[in-house]
């Protein structure tokens, strides 16, 4: 006989994989959401460690189960993610593509199977958001369960934006005033601070029409030209953005806002309706989707 669970204790657990397996069906009972942190092992330049990504995404969503475990169970991160244009800098870890999704749509299918109906990939490198978009995609349509995706950035990036930060557009790219400060607030000793220089974004100064076609920032768009080549043919450092601009405070200020607008998008995302499909095909199709699913 599978013993007694205590729903309240399910209740106030927000680790995924604190539970046993009788504690997940309590779980699924109480219509969780299943939260997933997705990063990279990758270089941030001469200051930060090679943990930032997943270090920062896992934290934002740990901080989000904290505050609501009742709405959420927050999974192990996926520490890698796609950073082949970077392998020019030591210690970078880069997963193709294909595997890459393959992987995220593994994990995201497996909880839809057990019964999870809503789940959520929060990503932290940037390289990876549209793999991460598909995953969540392909998650939509090939199984009963809602995903939605989103870098931890998007959840701050108004407030940010208009009252936190004090960089140009272009200086929160990669290793800068924004990954900096939230680094700086989660963990300062990691940082190496008296290498927090040199850092500008070089992209932009040093290729002629830079600024007009080629520059991106976080939180502040892009350019209109989408141009991903070997970080190491426009940053010696590895990291382009305003490290220099960065503070604990503003890490806390960010970390704070983005744990909580986490945790409003978890509660949206669990009460959210699912409309249902609707075929218009007027003679109906013969075969199957020929699409592998």
């Amino acid at each position: 006989m599978v013993p007694a669970v205590d729903p309240e204790a399910v209740r106030r657990e927000y680790r995924y994989e604190a539970l046993t397996w009788p504690e997940i069906n309590e779980a699924i009972r109480q219509q969780k959401v299943a939260v997933l942190p997705v990063g990279s092992v990758e270089q941030h330049g001469y200051h930060l460690p090679l943990d930032v990504d997943f270090r920062l995404a896992s934290s934002v969503c740990r901080a989000a189960g904290e505050r609501s475990p009742a709405n959420m169970l927050v999974l192990p991160p996926v520490s890698y993610g796609y950073c082949h244009h970077v392998m020019d800098f030591p210690g970078t870890i880069t997963i193709q593509p294909s595997t890459f999704i393959s992987l995220l749509l593994d994990i995201t299918r497996s909880l839809a199977y057990h019964g999870f109906k809503r789940i959520i990939m929060i990503n932290g490198h940037g390289s990876n958001a549209h793999l991460v978009e598909q995953a969540g995609r392909q998650t939509n349509l090939q199984t009963d369960a809602l995903c939605c995706t989103l870098s931890w950035w998007q959840l701050i990036a108004d407030y940010w934006n208009k009252e936190v930060r004090t960089s140009a557009p272009g200086g929160c790219a990669h290793a800068c005033e924004l990954e900096t400060s939230m680094y700086l607030h989660l963990n300062g000793d990691g940082v190496r601070t008296d290498r927090v220089h040199g850092a500008l974004p070089e992209f932009v100064t040093n290729i002629p029409g830079g600024d007009e076609w080629q520059w991106v920032d976080l939180t502040a768009g892009a350019g209109p030209v989408s141009l991903i080549e070997w970080t190491s043919t426009y940053s010696e450092t590895g990291s382009f953005g305003a490290p220099e601009e960065a503070t604990a405070e503003k890490g806390r200020l960010i970390f704070e806002h983005a744990a909580g607008r986490l945790v409003d998008l978890v509660r949206w995302h669990q009460g959210r309706p699912t409309p249902p499909r609707r075929e218009h095909h007027d003679v109906a199709p013969t075969i199957p989707l020929p699409f592998g699913f």
